[in-house]
């Protein structure tokens, strides 16, 4: 079967430094963190009070108020940016088949929010207080169930459940889809919304984020000698991924070409990635054979750069292990010092942020870099953006569990 060519025609985006893809590039230009104490609940209890919270949403903006009651957060979230990515690409559902679009999302924890609620009201009311819709909100496959519903459409659709390569996958799936001509359009990306106490009180036990609590907005600071941990975020984004000959054809703006996914496990610990970085190595190495893409073509990585004491130096040890001498001459940064570690959703928009990086010729900073780990000796783009054209980039997402996955994509013609 030829290997068809696939395309990002659209993209939409809920993030706490801008929502859709106008408002997430001024925001990524603007070169501040959204990061700051956390107001969502009382955060005194926990060691880590700093989160990236999405401020500036409404529900109803993008679907029926009654429907959106009936969604938790990472669902609207989802359906939001959908409708975004749709009104960006310039497609209309109307004239479509709309067995051949389908819908591909991750989300590591689905709807804890609506689940942890629901539990607090359990434990007052009794089951007679509970939502009778919690069944499905909370379920993780909602996110991409709920596009498919809002959006009628009827081709190949799950959500996957992959920690914080989730988004990362999602995307790599629907290009697949694509490629090998299971659909024509795939709407893919990462949804969550995990700012409930439980949920944030457990990552805060395992020590995994940061508690410089004095100072929120340096608090993700990836590559940083000085970090000390993730910084939770919530947020969203929805690619619109097409089928070349067919974007083509209609005359539609394309931002990328996505060319190669891999995907590897560590196989070696829940939280801790595999000191070597071999695993993680492999996942970009597959991302490239399976895009036909050498090393040394690619100018600029969005690194995963989740600001934890582990995850940066084993991640530019995976980098010089695939690149080699050319890894030295690489531009790489994390963008989650802007917005915090967005779990299952990171991956897209990073991916979607990799998109904006080759149509505009900009490369956004890994804000909060002041002081690089000796470990970390690669060009992170420390503070400010740069103004670069960049031919092929990767994105990385390496997730608990050991998951690891990469995307290669390049300029269109």
């Amino acid at each position: 079967m030829q290997r068809r060519r696939v395309v990002i025609t659209g993209i939409g985006a809920v993030t706490p430094i801008g929502i859709g893809r106008n408002g997430l590039y001024d925001g990524l230009r603007a070169e501040r963190s959204g990061v700051r104490t956390l107001t969502r609940f009382d955060p005194e209890p926990f060691r880590s009070r700093n989160a990236a919270e999405v401020d500036d949403f409404t529900a109803a903006d993008f679907m029926e108020a009654k429907r959106a009651k009936r969604l938790d957060r990472f669902s609207q979230f989802a359906v939001a940016c959908t409708r975004q990515a749709l009104e960006d690409a310039e497609i209309d559902l109307a004239r479509e088949d709309r067995d051949r679009i389908g819908a591909q999302m991750g989300s590591a924890l689905g709807g804890i929010r609506s689940a942890e609620g629901a539990a607090e009201i359990f434990q007052r009311q009794g089951l007679r207080g509970v939502d009778p819709n919690l069944a499905l909100m909370v379920f993780g496959g909602a996110a991409s169930c709920n596009i498919a519903i809002e959006f009628g459409v009827t081709g190949p659709n799950s959500t996957n459940a992959m920690s914080c390569a989730s988004g990362t996958i999602a995307v790599g799936e629907g290009f697949r889809n694509i490629r090998d001509g299971y659909a024509d359009v795939m709407l893919c990306g990462g949804s969550e919304a995990p700012l409930a106490p439980l949920c944030f009180g457990a990552f805060s036990i395992i020590r995994a984020m940061s508690t410089r609590n004095d100072d929120p907005g340096a608090a993700s600071r990836p590559f940083d000698r000085d970090r000390d941990g993730f910084v939770m975020g919530e947020g969203a984004s929805v690619l619109v991924l097409e089928e070349y000959g067919r974007a083509k054809a209609r005359g539609a703006h394309i931002y990328a070409e996505v060319l190669g996914y891999g995907s590897t496990n560590d196989a070696h610990h829940m939280t801790a990635p595999r000191p070597d970085g071999q695993q993680a190595a492999r996942a970009i190495s597959l991302a490239l054979a399976d895009g036909d893409v050498a090393p040394h073509d690619i100018a600029y990585v969005n690194a995963h750069g989740s600001s934890t004491p582990l995850n940066d130096p084993t991640e530019t040890r995976a980098l010089h292990n695939v690149f080699g001498d050319h890894a030295s001459r690489l531009q790489v940064s994390s963008t989650k010092g802007y917005y915090g570690h967005a779990l299952g959703a990171s991956g897209a928009i990073e991916l979607a942020i990799c998109a904006l990086a080759l149509d505009e010729d900009w490369l956004p900073p890994t804000v909060n870099l002041e002081n690089a780990d000796p470990a970390c000796d690669l060009d992170y783009v420390p503070r400010t953006g740069r103004h670069a054209r960049v031919d092929h980039v990767l994105s990385n997402s390496f997730g608990f569990g050991g998951i690891n996955a990469s995307i290669v994509m390049r300029r269109p013609d």
